[in-house]
């Protein structure tokens, strides 16, 4: 079974993507906030991250560039989340090593097929 870190600070978004993924046989983690999610990584190691943008502490662009420029981790596909939709996001995002970029509102069957391009179907 695939691991999957959820870490955003708006707990009923973690709730749902939680509830989606482990419906569809993914076994997900989460965090509240940018500090917990990166301790989280580093200990789990999980197979992908879902990592909301703006989030107390340390920030999703932090975090992602912290993972990607270490070697034990640079593997790990990210899902960036924000609610902001500016290309000059997108861009930053990019520049930090996120796979994918999702804007919310997002659909959670749309996250849900992300998911399975990077780690396939589950059940």
């Amino acid at each position: 079974m695939k691991n999957i870190l959820i870490v955003d600070d708006e707990q009923d978004i973690v709730e749902s993507l939680k509830f989606v993924l482990e419906t569809a046989g993914f076994n997900c983690y989460t965090a509240f906030d940018g500090e917990e999610g990166l301790r989280l990584a580093k200990e789990i190691i999980p197979d992908l991250m879902i990592l909301d943008v703006m989030m107390p502490k340390i920030n999703g662009y932090k975090i992602s560039r912290l993972l990607k420029y270490d070697s034990k981790y640079k593997e790990i596909p990210i899902l960036m989340i924000t609610a902001r939709s500016q290309e000059e996001d997108k861009l930053i995002g990019e520049e930090t090593g996120a796979n994918e970029y999702i804007t919310k509102p997002f659909d959670l069957d749309d996250v849900l097929k992300q998911v399975e391009k990077y780690l396939g179907k589950q059940n």
